[in-house]
């Protein structure tokens, strides 16, 4: 058996499509043009991209973009300065502050500087603490998010099916569990101290995996049939991969590429947040 992929790129391409419907309507209703502020700390190349293609698909839907660069030396109380002023700027709708950051900058502070409603990522600790408690209003992490959005339009029933997530960061693995268990699904997450990885896994109608090591799910690990997400970003042999070993798709039943699988949904979800982001400033 050969696993149905979980095209990423076609379905960012669906909701990049249906934004800039919304963003058309709400423009020519009268409504204000959302606006993306972006931030970025050092030209690290693989930042570089991801920013350019953020603003790329911003414009691209009709939404209004600004681009920060500051230099790599930048100390967190400009980064700070920089968020502060982007809160009170009316015309900003998001703010993206590009991470990994170097490492002078405490991104903790920096989080904390931004105003939740135009915390695009979903990282302050409102946003974060709206989700964990399943009230209204919360800003969903895009990359989770992007998740839950593939499976809904690749059919995956959600609902009652035992979900396993391997991996436990604040910015993936913890949230992609609190939207599974939002939908119902039983819920285990994994991580690197989990004994026997392969006794959970195996029993997943649902495997994300966000550990961030190549070839951590091997083809015996997983559950024939079984729909697998693979987030991370790995670099092999000068070549991108994730952490699905050989053999995976011969036993999924659903699968994404890596790359074009989560990555493009994480992009797709942002500029999705930042047209939230100013309905909510201004219904």
């Amino acid at each position: 058996m050969t696993a149905r992929v979980l095209d990423g790129k076609a379905v960012a391409r669906q909701i990049f499509a249906e934004v800039s419907q919304a963003v058309a309507v709400r423009v020519s209703a009268g409504g204000s043009r959302p606006k993306l502020a972006t931030v970025l700390v050092g030209d690290d190349p693989a930042s570089v991209q991801y920013i350019e293609l953020k603003q790329k698909n911003a414009r691209q839907v009709g939404i209004e973009s600004e681009d920060h660069r500051l230099p790599a030396n930048t100390t967190t109380e400009a980064v700070v300065n920089l968020v502060g002023g982007l809160n009170a700027d009316e015309s900003v709708s998001a703010i993206l502050v590009q991470q990994p950051a170097p490492p002078q900058i405490d991104m903790t502070r920096v989080v904390l500087a931004l105003d939740p409603v135009k915390d695009v990522d979903g990282f302050h600790p409102v946003n974060a603490g709206l989700v964990a408690l399943g009230f209204p209003g919360g800003v969903e992490p895009c990359t989770p998010a992007g998740i839950i959005e593939l499976l809904d339009r690749a059919g995956i029933r959600i609902e009652g099916a035992n979900a396993v997530v391997v991996g436990r960061s604040n910015l993936v693995g913890k949230p992609t569990a609190l939207l599974l268990l939002k939908r119902n699904a039983t819920v285990t997450v994994c991580h690197s101290r989990t004994k026997d990885l392969a006794t959970h896994t195996r029993n997943a109608d649902i495997l994300v995996s966000a550990a961030g090591k190549s070839n951590l799910i091997t083809s015996d690990m997983v559950k024939a049939g079984a729909s697998v997400v693979d987030v991370s970003t790995n670099w092999l042999d000068g070549r991108q991969v994730g952490d699905l070993g050989p053999g995976v798709d011969e036993v999924a039943g659903w699968l994404t590429p890596n790359p074009g699988g989560v990555g493009p949904m994480t992009r797709a979800m942002l500029i999705k947040n930042t047209f939230e982001a100013e309905v909510r400033r201004r219904p």
